[in-house]
């Protein structure tokens, strides 16, 4: 085991890729001599050249375009965007061409990963503050993973590498200088699994990326209110693991879904239509859902932490739902 920061542990997962395959690349902004936007390159650029690890100019659509051709023939991209908001420049690419494997009758794979920094940050602006899983949750043929700790950013960057279907890999802004000590031998994590963080009786709490940790800063409190929550990390946004939201919800018979995207359209959306359709029958009160304000982030600090949730306001919530009960 070794202490590895976030990023140290995305640039693992990429050497050991490239190491192990030589179709893999890097392109992107930066991320060649510079390292990348938030170090996550650093030093590959000199260890595997400039064939394999691409600084681009600031032109999302084209080198986005670039990797869709270069997935077509074999080759397996890493797209870096240098903020996630700015792929937004790049929608054509992946929601049109990179489900060419469903398009062109099966004729070719599209082995490639769209990854990079999003989520609200620290005094970063609206522009640079996008959830860009709300904007690409309803095109069909993506996977979608949010990695929210060291150890599993690793082991599902390595999975979405080998995938042969196109993942969009959202790393959060304010999440790579976490700390985590990870095994020294080579695993995987599955790309279509959630990961039950903590086991609980009382109500089913769900959440991805930053907000694990949020819900994290709030159970000790709910604890110590007599509730008993089980925490559920999606990880996997598209598809969703309705197993294993089934298998808790048929447990607690209650649900909070605690995201950073905006209420409208978000990801909890998704989730509640998903649960109503299938688990509806096994609730004993509608699903609670905490996102983030509906406005664009502003940039004064004090406003945008009022913009998304904080711990204080999941433990109101869990005081709102559970303690109907008592």
């Amino acid at each position: 085991m070794a202490e590895t920061l976030f990023f140290n542990a995305l640039k693992a997962a990429i050497d050991e890729e490239m190491a192990r395959d030589p179709t893999v690349f890097v392109l992107g902004e930066d991320v060649g001599q510079y390292g990348g936007s938030y170090k996550v390159t650093k030093d590959l650029y000199e260890k595997y050249g400039e064939l394999r690890v691409l600084d681009t100019p600031i032109a999302e659509n084209s080198f986005t375009g670039m990797a869709v051709g270069a997935a077509m023939t074999g080759l397996r991209p890493i797209i870096e965007g240098m903020n996630m908001g700015f792929l937004l420049l790049a929608f054509n690419q992946i929601a049109n061409n990179a489900m060419l494997r469903y398009t062109s009758g099966g004729n070719f794979t599209m082995p490639m990963v769209i990854r990079g920094p999003g989520g609200v940050g620290r005094q970063l602006g609206a522009e640079h503050s996008q959830r860009l899983e709300t904007y690409f949750q309803a095109v069909p043929g993506l996977k979608m993973v949010a990695c929210s700790t060291p150890y599993n950013a690793k082991g599902l960057l390595k999975s979405a590498i080998r995938d042969n279907n196109p993942v969009l890999f959202f790393e959060h802004v304010l999440l790579y200088n976490l700390k985590e000590d990870l095994p020294s031998e080579e695993y995987l994590v599955p790309l279509d699994k959630a990961e039950v963080v903590r086991r609980g009786k009382d109500v089913t709490i769900l959440t991805y990326s930053r907000m694990r940790h949020h819900v994290l800063q709030a159970v000790p409190q709910i604890v110590k209110e007599g509730f008993d929550p089980e925490v559920i990390d999606l990880i996997s946004l598209k598809p969703l693991d309705l197993e294993t939201i089934g298998e808790s919800i048929r447990k607690t018979h209650r649900v909070i879904i605690v995201e950073e995207a905006m209420k409208t359209g978000g990801i909890g959306a998704e989730i509640i239509a998903s649960i109503n359709d299938r688990f509806f029958d096994e609730l004993d009160a509608p699903v609670l859902r905490l996102s983030s304000q509906d406005i664009p982030t502003p940039y004064n600090g004090t406003l945008e932490r009022l913009t998304i949730v904080q711990p204080p306001q999941i433990v109101e919530a869990v005081q709102k739902m559970v303690g109907l009960k008592i």
